[in-house]
């Protein structure tokens, strides 16, 4: 299976790290945040690995190079400005061919990988066009973004079962192939999906945080720190 990390976005709220690097580049424990998931990756036996760059891109092919030091593939596909999520997605879709993929945000860290083999096997079983990995509601999103209903279909509705996306999925090809290039966000996507009852999802257990802000990025430091230290 090809997986895309998407590591293009801007990173605001991590300024000043993030003025020279992308976001996926600021280190965690050490290490830059994005080499987490390819260790991980090429644990699970994953081979090769798409990554769109936008801001300071340039940095992320120097930095890790073709992938080789993880037994990885890595291919880069850049963006003169960033397509937002869909969009990126869909200008590389040449490279992540046509059987079902992964996504990972570029900016999250987890302990460990989704279970991928039984995600793939609902996806097909179903003949649905994806499968999000939902997560608890931090304290930042309160409200959560959809509820997996008793027959596993992900949906916008009701808001007190909502969880939140952990910016993790697999993608049946046609979704991105059936969208025009360009700028495009995601949750249309999802919508249109979803009103067709074609989204599969489940809930990620592991420990999982979305590194957007400085704070986030040091209590995340410090908890990888302890753990290394035990």
């Amino acid at each position: 299976m090809k997986v895309m990390i998407l590591a293009a976005g801007r990173g605001e709220r991590l300024r000043p790290l993030t003025d020279s690097l992308p976001k996926p580049l600021v280190k965690v424990a050490g290490k830059p945040l994005i080499e987490y998931h390819l260790e991980k990756l090429a644990h699970a036996g994953v081979k090769q690995v798409v990554i769109n760059c936008a801001w300071q891109g340039g940095e992320l092919p120097k930095q890790l190079g073709d992938g080789s030091r993880w037994g990885l593939t890595i291919r880069y596909r850049h963006e003169s400005q960033a397509l937002e999520t869909a969009g990126g997605i869909k200008n590389a879709m040449d490279l992540l061919g046509d059987a079902p993929f992964l996504v990972i945000n570029g900016d999250v860290y987890i302990d460990q990988l989704p279970d991928i083999n039984s995600a793939l096997t609902q996806l097909t079983r179903h003949d649905s066009d994806m499968f999000l990995w939902l997560v608890d509601n931090p304290d930042f999103h309160p409200q959560g973004d959809f509820a997996i209903n008793d027959m596993g279909n992900v949906g916008i509705l009701p808001e007190s079962q909502r969880l939140t996306y952990s910016g993790m999925a697999l993608y049946q090809p046609r979704v991105f192939n059936e969208i025009s290039a360009g700028k495009r966000a995601l949750l249309p996507v999802f919508r249109a999906s979803m009103d067709k009852q074609k989204v599969q999802g489940g809930y990620f257990q592991h420990f999982w945080c979305d590194v957007g802000t400085v704070a986030r990025l040091n209590a995340l430091e410090q908890r990888v720190a302890d753990i290394s230290n035990d």
